[in-house]
C-alpha cells in the first residue's frame, strides 16, 4: 500500500516547502509501515505550462527528500483543464492503492472540506472561485469525496507563498544569467541547488515551447482549422486572423487578452496549438474516462450538449442565459430531443448551387462578422457563405462551437430547393 504526496507546484523546482511536505509525509508512512509515492506532472505543468527543469531533475530532487518512488502524469495538461485532469490523476493514484493524499495549504481541513460541499453537492467541479484561498487543494478534496472518499487527506501548514514561489524561483535564475543567487539557494534544498547546478551546466533547463509551430499556425490555419483545435472559441479565432502575422510571445498572448482569455485559458490554448490538440481529441479523452465512472455527471460531453440546448430553448422563450444556466447547473430540469443533427439553409450564389455537390465535407467557422458559416470545396473552388437557422438552432450550434471541446462538422446534402448542410455535433 502506498501513502501518496501530490502538490499542485509540481515541484519545478523543489524549493523547502516542498521539503517540508515530503518530511511530513516521511514521517506519516514510517509511522504506518507504508510507501511514499510522489507523483509529478510530466511533459505540460497542472497550469498547462512547459517545465523548467524536466521530469528526470525533480524526480531526482524528490527522492533526494525521502520519497520513496516518483511516478509520473502525462498527457493530461495541454489537453483537459483541472477540473477534469484532477479526477483522472485521483483514480489514477486510487488504482495504484493510494491510500492517503498529503498537500500543503494555508487553511484547515474543515475549511477546505466547507468549502468544497457547494461543488460536492452540486456534483460540478467547473468554475472554482478564483478568490477562494488554496482553491485546488479544496478541488481535489472535493473531487476525491466524488469518488468516494478513497483517499484520506493530510494537511500541511504551507510555508509563505510569496516567498516560497517556484515561478519567482524560476524567474530569479533567469533574470540571473542562470545562476542561483545566494538569495535563491536559502529557499531550496542543498539537494535541489546542486541538481539544478548540472543542469544548468548541461544546459537543460527553460527548454521552453515550440514558438515556430506556434507562429506556423497562428499564422497559416484557415478560420475552420483553427476552430478544430481545442479552447479556441469563435471570437478568439477572429481575434488571431485579425492580427496575423505572429512573430513573438508577446504577440500570441495578445491575441488571447485580446479575447478576454485569463493567464490559465491562455496557456491551455497555446498548449493545444502547440501540440495540435483537436476539439475531437479532448472529446475522445473525455468520453474514455466517463466509461471508467471517473469524470462527475454535470461534467461529461452529453451534459455539455444538453446545457447548451436547455439554455438556447429558454432563451428562446425569453429567459435570461444567466438564470437558465443556473436552473440547468443546480440539476432540476430534464433536458428532451436534444439534437446532434441540424439541417441549415445556405446562402448560394448561381454558379455555387451549379457546382455544388452532395457528401462534400464542410467547415464550420464563426466569420468576422460573428455568423455561422461553412467553408468547403467543390470542383476546386472555394466556397464560403453563412447558415440559415432559427434563433433557436444558431443559438444552440454557437454555445457548442464556444464549448472548448466539443467538435462540429459538416456535410452537403441535396434538398428539393437546392443544396443544405447536415451538422453533426460532436
Amino acid at each position: 500500500m502506498f501513502i501518496l504526496i501530490c502538490i499542485s507546484a509540481d515541484f519545478d523546482p523543489v524549493h523547502k516547502g516542498h521539503e517540508k511536505l515530503i518530511k511530513e509525509a516521511r514521517k506519516i508512512a514510517d509511522s504506518e509501515s507504508k510507501k511514499l509515492v510522489v507523483y509529478l506532472n510530466k511533459g505540460f505543468s497542472a497550469n498547462h505550462a512547459p517545465f523548467f527543469v524536466d521530469f528526470e531533475a525533480r524526480s531526482k530532487m524528490a527522492l533526494a527528500l525521502g520519497a520513496d518512488e516518483v511516478k509520473s502524469f502525462e498527457g493530461l495538461h495541454h489537453r483537459l483543464v483541472l477540473s477534469y485532469s484532477v479526477p483522472i490523476r485521483l483514480q489514477q493514484m486510487i488504482d495504484d492503492g493510494a491510500t492517503d493524499y498529503i498537500t500543503s495549504a494555508s487553511i484547515s481541513l474543515e475549511e477546505i472540506s466547507n468549502k468544497a460541499q457547494k461543488f460536492i453537492d452540486e456534483g460540478n467541479f467547473v468554475g472554482m472561485p478564483k478568490n477562494y484561498t488554496n482553491r485546488n487543494e479544496i478541488r481535489w478534496y472535493a473531487l476525491n469525496e466524488f469518488l468516494g472518499s478513497k483517499l484520506d487527506f493530510h494537511i500541511v501548514k504551507e510555508l509563505d507563498k510569496e516567498k516560497y514561489s517556484g515561478r519567482l524561483i524560476r524567474q530569479s535564475i533567469i533574470d540571473n544569467d542562470y545562476t542561483i543567487t545566494s538569495e535563491i539557494k536559502k529557499l531550496l534544498p542543498k539537494s535541489t541547488v546542486e541538481i539544478l547546478k548540472e543542469e544548468l551546466e548541461k544546459n537543460n533547463i527553460d527548454l521552453g515551447r515550440n514558438w515556430d509551430d506556434i507562429y506556423k499556425r497562428m499564422n497559416t490555419y484557415s478560420r475552420g482549422n483553427l476552430g478544430k483545435i481545442a479552447y479556441l472559441n469563435g471570437e478568439t479565432v477572429n481575434q488571431i486572423i485579425k492580427k496575423r502575422v505572429y512573430s513573438n510571445p508577446e504577440s500570441v498572448w495578445a491575441a488571447f487578452r485580446r479575447s478576454d482569455y485569463g493567464p490559465v485559458m491562455t496557456r491551455l490554448a497555446i498548449s493545444a496549438i502547440e501540440m495540435d490538440v483537436s476539439k475531437a481529441e479532448v472529446m475522445d479523452l473525455m468520453k474514455s474516462y466517463e466509461n471508467k465512472g471517473v469524470i462527475p455527471e454535470m461534467q461529461k460531453v452529453s451534459k455539455v450538449i444538453e446545457r447548451a440546448w436547455y439554455v438556447a430553448c429558454k432563451t428562446d422563450e425569453g429567459m435570461s442565459a444567466r438564470e437558465a444556466n443556473n436552473n440547468f447547473r443546480q440539476g432540476n430540469v430534464e433536458v428532451k430531443d436534444v439534437p446532434l443533427n441540424i439541417i441549415a439553409g445556405l446562402n448560394l450564389t448561381r454558379f455555387e448551387t451549379k457546382i455544388m455537390k452532395e457528401n462534400l465535407n464542410a467547415d464550420l467557422y464563426i466569420d468576422k462578422n460573428n455568423k455561422i458559416s461553412i467553408q468547403l470545396k467543390s470542383e476546386g473552388k472555394k466556397i464560403k457563405t453563412n447558415l440559415r437557422l432559427p434563433a433557436r438552432e444558431v443559438t444552440y450550434l454557437r454555445y457548442i462551437m464556444d464549448s472548448h471541446f466539443i467538435p462540429v462538422s459538416g456535410t452537403t446534402q441535396k434538398d428539393k430547393k437546392g443544396y443544405k448542410i447536415n451538422v453533426k455535433i460532436a
